[in-house]
């Protein structure tokens, strides 16, 4: 909203200094120049950013909540500056009010004089730059060159780690072991967060017998709540670096496996962040082939340098009784299968029997085998099964029992038995490189192995395949926004040209700070696409004046350049300055903020720097050859 008011109050000004016009009059004027470049500016950014908001899934929930609110913000903002700002131009604007006060007339003054002397310096390099056109235009392909080899190097990711405050601990023992063991890693647990990460561990909460990965007394889990942000400056000190550390110093526990998680960014997006995957027998291999694939895979996953902590997201096999009826001898005996299943049930585990109301609440009531007759597998022998005829016959007369290995709980995925892998990047790495990674592994496993990503990892590949067609969408409503605004074909060119410029200092910024090209660095993106063309719009609006008017194409550039520089340069920097907070922000939810605000610091003063000199130069070009085709036609 200010930049439109800069722009409207900054022409004001000018009409009055070099004019001498009256603020009522110099705000008319002003008014008739600028409409229409005000009017292209709220088109193009709404262009820009209006197809986020029929995009689909979790995606496009969040594209939507941005293209919603710049769309109403900008809307507001050419409302302002088309109604309110030019009434309070001529209400508060007077003549050389500067030049009453000392100290104005000496700060303005020699400001003026320094700004027209660039201007002046700025003129005469537009001049030499319009005589060289073809070193330009070869800069301008080597500054594409430049933009293709960084973006497509730019690591891929969906959402940046957040620091929210909480560290997730998980830690599971060999199938088998009992709670008392569970009970001395989380121990622990306790210590490492309580003494070695004292300065950033506030409080943690210990579970046994329960985890994201499964329930079993050889499991176990610990929340950690960490301290506030400002007690824990430093990168090293932040949620994710912090749950690095836990993993590679718990590694040494020779009785479990502990891993440390931070959560997903967005709620309901998986239970932490990292890669989710799913593991599928194609080929009905059976459950002892997908578990070999599964350890075929976590092995090679451990030896790779881009991942990290790639685990089974289950409890491992563990030892179950199997109990094996011989149907001919019980059918002998006079005993139906369910009648010994009901008795399997009541007597190892338990059965509903009815309901009944004590002190006026309702209560159930379950029979249950009493606790030593059900201790070991010995004491099956020692249960009986009512027959057709009224006789008891043992369980020891046609049922047999024995020890195996079998899964806690069988999975499904699409209809096809499943395991789920999850894992993250390696420190440096981003999670677009891990996933790319496992696909290349899985590659390794059986044919009759497949996958399928899930959670926070389908949401990724969705939002990498969606990315390409909502900059081709946003490019060409511009594009037709800026035809049917000029009623040329020719001159929206000139400013869809300069969107390079600014995308290549995104790009740029981007990867100086380590940052990776995820959802929100892809927001930042079309916030910069559609500031580099407001400021070409800027430039481009006047020169097409200026032809209209009837003065030569390249006067018409070089007169459009000079009288726009000064507010370019001024709404440029009111925004680059209003968007510095989100580059510098620390706490929750910085990760994102850098990432808008990275890029579009980059990508605005990239566009700025080579706009101003290639832009006029577009102009030039484009309508030069508009101009020779159309003396070619006519003669």
């Amino acid at each position: 909203m200010v930049d439109d008011a800069i722009v409207v109050v900054e022409n004001v000004e000018r009409i009055m200094r070099t004019e001498g016009k009256s603020p009522r009059d110099a705000t008319i004027e002003s008014m008739d120049e600028i409409t229409g470049a005000l009017i292209g500016i709220a088109l193009v950014l709404s262009a820009v950013f209006l197809p986020m908001a029929f995009f689909g899934g979790s995606t496009g929930v969040i594209y939507r909540q941005f293209s919603i609110t710049i769309v109403s913000a900008m809307a507001l903002s050419i409302l302002v500056a088309l109604i309110l700002t030019p009434a309070l131009c001529a209400t508060l604007l007077k003549p050389g009010s500067e030049d009453r006060i000392p100290l104005g007339r000496r700060f303005f003054g020699g400001f003026n004089r320094a700004f027209e002397a660039s201007v002046r310096r700025y003129h005469s390099a537009l001049e030499w730059l319009f005589g060289h056109a073809t070193p330009a235009l070869a800069v301008y392909a080597g500054i594409i060159i430049v933009l293709t080899f960084l973006f497509l190097r730019l690591p891929t990711s969906f959402l940046p780690e957040e620091d929210q405050g909480v560290v997730i601990a998980q830690a599971t023992l060999p199938p088998g072991a009992v709670q008392s063991r569970t009970l001395a890693v989380l121990k622990q647990l306790e210590h490492h967060f309580l003494v070695d990460e004292k300065k950033n561990a506030e409080s943690i909460f210990t579970v046994a017998g329960f985890s994201f990965s499964g329930a079993g007394q050889n499991a176990g889990i610990a929340f950690v709540h960490l301290r506030d942000w400002n007690l824990r400056r430093g990168e090293k000190n932040h949620a994710p670096a912090i749950a690095t550390r836990t993993t590679i110093a718990l590694s040494k526990v020779r009785d479990a496996q502990v891993y440390a998680l931070v959560l997903p960014a967005v709620p309901e997006l998986g239970i932490s962040s990292g890669f989710d995957l799913e593991l599928e027998d194609r080929g009905n291999l059976g459950h002892a082939g997908l578990v070999a694939a599964e350890n075929k895979l976590v092995q090679l996953a451990g030896k790779d340098p881009i991942l990290a902590n790639v685990r089974l997201n289950a409890l491992q096999d563990t030892p179950q009784l199997h109990v094996d009826i011989d149907e001919a001898k019980a059918n002998a005996l006079g005993l139906s299968i369910a009648d010994v299943n009901n008795t399997l049930s009541a007597a190892w585990g338990s059965v509903f029997i009815n309901q009944f109301v004590d002190r006026g609440r309702i209560k159930q009531v379950y029979m249950e085998g009493d606790a030593p007759f059900r201790m070991k597998p010995e004491d099956l022998d020692r249960w009986y099964v009512r027959g057709q005829n009224g006789e008891m016959a043992p369980f020891s007369s046609f049922a047999h029992s024995s020890w195996m290995l079998g899964p806690s709980e069988l999975d499904r995925y699409n209809g096809v038995p499943a395991l789920e892998i999850q894992g993250q990047a390696a420190p440096g790495k981003s999670s677009g490189a891990a996933m790319n990674e496992m696909e290349k592994l899985i590659k390794q496993l059986p044919a009759d192995i497949g996958y399928d990503w899930t959670g926070i990892s389908y949401q990724e590949r969705l939002s990498g395949s969606q990315a390409p067609s909502l900059y081709a969408i946003s490019i060409l409503v511009v594009f037709l926004c800026l035809a049917a605004l000029y009623e040329s074909w020719s001159i929206p060119f000139s400013v869809l040209l300069v969107i390079p410029l600014g995308v290549v200092g995104a790009v740029l910024a981007a990867t100086m700070r380590g940052l990776y090209n995820d959802i929100y660095f892809q927001v930042g993106l079309l916030a910069t696409i559609g500031l580099s063309a407001k400021n070409a719009i800027l430039i481009v609006e006047f020169a097409a004046a200026g032809e209209r008017e009837g003065r030569p194409i390249r006067d018409s550039a070089l007169h459009a350049a000079r009288l726009r520089l000064r507010p370019i340069l001024m709404t440029s920097l009111a925004f680059v300055a209003g968007v510095s907070p989100l580059a510098l922000s620390t706490g929750a939810g910085a990760a994102s903020q850098n990432d808008i605000g990275t890029g579009v610091i980059g990508g605005m003063i990239s566009a700025t720097v080579l706009a101003i000199f290639f832009v006029p130069l577009f102009f030039l070009l484009v309508r030069s050859f508009v101009a020779r085709q159309t003396a070619r036609k006519a003669a």
